[in-house]
């Protein structure tokens, strides 16, 4: 069990972006994969990985190429088993240039709170490192730390 459980309402949908948002910011993928399903299914970006090992390689991958990775979570929509997120992130590169990644993904949960399918669509714009608006020691975005909406985005 992942609570919270659907059928989501406000509150719940809410936190559990907001638990999505902490353990991605964490990145260890060890940690994000434990709250989707046997069998997920996902797109993300030109990959569709099944399965929480593929998703897993995908994570490995990803933050390994994305540096001082922050992001951002913001509920859009819910209804019953499922939620809709907007999202932006901040990384560069290993040659130093800075990245924000806008997107929107699409969640569908068991009965056990497990993500059972994941889509996202991605969009990358390269940024001035002056342009950066997250700020915060890498790891769990303070509660205090503006949202997207509180920072034009």
């Amino acid at each position: 069990m992942k609570p919270p459980l659907p059928p989501f309402n406000a509150e719940s949908a809410a936190q559990k972006v907001r638990l999505a948002e902490d353990a991605w910011n964490s990145r260890d993928p060890d940690r994000v994969v434990g709250v989707y399903t046997d069998d997920t299914v996902w797109r993300n970006r030109a990959e569709f990985p099944v399965g929480r090992e593929q998703v897993h390689a995908l994570l490995t991958r990803k933050w390994a190429r994305e540096l001082d990775y922050r992001l951002i979570k913001e509920l859009w929509a819910f209804s019953g088993n499922r939620i809709a997120v907007r999202f932006a992130y901040e990384w560069r590169d290993d040659s130093g240039h800075w990245f924000r990644s806008y997107g929107n993904e699409n969640w569908e949960f068991t009965d056990e709170g497990l993500m059972r399918r994941r889509f996202a669509s991605i969009n990358d714009l390269p940024i001035a490192e002056s342009a950066r608006l997250f700020f915060w020691p890498l790891g769990r975005r303070p509660d205090e730390h503006p949202g997207l909406s509180d920072l034009g985005l």
